[in-house]
């Protein structure tokens, strides 16, 4: 009997089809805008979680503000802070905006910044060509240089840099590699960068203290330990001075990023599921009207032994085959959606089974909630009073 019930209400749907494609049209939309939204919204988190990531989950970064009596981190404070047991590396960052010059031009304010060896040794990615700065680099005071795509293209476009000079400040350094393009996403880029050994820089540049420095962490999962460490290491270095320095976990960056990214993915999706239940209202409306129309067939059907349970499982059948027929071309609509807007945008674009399952979840479970009100007034229709309309 379920059989004949899914072969009546197909037949109903394809005899209707204009009646059956504006009753659709409300979950198609729906479906859709919930495909669409999420796998947009994900595209673009991954997209800039990536980025994030690649600025260090493993890495604890401190910014020293100073104070009257002591404006920064001196050799001993580094020393102190690499010596902690969780610490595989540290990183002293400074810089300052200088000219740089080639044989061919000038640019102005770039940013020149020296760091060690441990700062390449951390992330594979940053050398394009050439080699890094090494330890000896640094006991040397070698004036070498790393330069960032930008600068490779103004000062040295159509040749090689490695092995060429170029003037910072007045002095020569020598390039030794040149750093990988990366992304437009903020403090991340070096494309504008020249990167130099922080003990040349320090010498060079007239910079007394460091005031920048990443730590870089053996086990992640001991983060606030090590922080707490670090902190007591700067404590006493400052006098337990307030406001002195800030240390900050990138691992806790990343975590609230996504926390808030979820709910951000979660909000949008209760947004659009508003208009599946507004399509569900119009499944019912119709389906209502559709029980009005067929009176007569459900009178004749019940004289002929049809039980109300019959006449209910084929509405309700019904219901749900439009509301799963609409889903599935909401999801294609969705996906052709988020796939040209992804385009557009340059995030990347992958449907998540998840949003798939919910989508026709959702869609079926509209086709059964808006569709047992008209499926309970057929099957309470009295015969006698269907008949009438004969």
């Amino acid at each position: 009997m379920i059989f004949e019930s899914i072969r009546m209400s197909f037949e109903n749907i394809v005899s209707n089809k204009l009646r059956s494609f504006l009753t659709m049209l409300g979950i198609v939309i729906g479906v859709a805008a919930i495909i669409a939204l999420i796998t947009i919204v994900q595209g673009a988190t991954s997209s800039i979680t990536d980025q994030v990531t690649s600025l260090g989950v493993n890495k604890v970064t401190v910014n020293v503000m100073g104070t009257a009596v002591k404006q920064g981190l001196d050799d001993v404070d580094v020393e102190e802070i690499a010596a902690l047991s969780n610490i595989s590396g540290v990183s002293p960052t400074v810089s300052r905006k200088m000219s740089v010059t080639s044989e061919r031009t000038v640019m102005d304010d770039i940013s020149v910044q020296g760091n060690n060896d441990v700062y390449f040794k951390n992330d594979d990615s940053l050398l394009k060509s050439g080699r890094a700065i090494n330890i000896l680099d640094l006991e040397s005071d070698n004036q070498v240089a790393v330069i960032g795509s930008d600068i490779a293209n103004e000062l040295f476009y159509g040749t090689d840099p490695v092995g060429q000079e170029l003037l910072i400040g007045g002095r020569t350094y020598s390039i030794i590699g040149t750093l990988a393009s990366s992304s437009a996403f903020g403090i991340s880029s070096v494309n504008s960068s020249v990167i130099i050994p922080y003990t040349t820089a320090l010498r060079s540049m007239g910079i007394q203290n460091i005031t920048s420095l990443d730590a870089f962490l053996v086990d992640t999962t001991t983060a606030d330990e090590t922080v707490q460490e670090i902190e007591r290491v700067l404590d006493a270095s400052f006098n337990y001075k307030e406001n002195a320095f800030s240390v900050f976990n990138m691992g806790d960056m990343i975590s609230s990023f996504e926390s808030i990214t979820g709910m951000m993915t979660l909000l949008l999706a209760g947004i659009a599921a508003i208009s599946l239940v507004v399509g569900g209202i119009g499944i019912m409306n119709m389906m209502l009207v559709s029980v009005t129309e067929r009176r007569m067939e459900i009178g004749l059907r019940k004289a002929l032994g049809a039980t109300p349970r019959t006449i209910q499982a084929q509405f309700i059948i019904e219901s749900i085959f439009l509301s799963l027929i609409g889903g599935t071309a909401g999801l294609v609509l969705g996906a052709a959606i988020a796939y040209i807007a992804a385009g557009f945008i340059g995030t990347g674009f992958a449907i998540a089974p998840t949003t798939i399952y919910i989508a026709l979840g959702f869609s079926a479970a509209v086709g059964i909630l808006f569709g047992y009100m008209p499926a309970r007034k057929a099957s309470r229709l009295n015969p006698i009073d269907a008949l009438r309309s004969l």
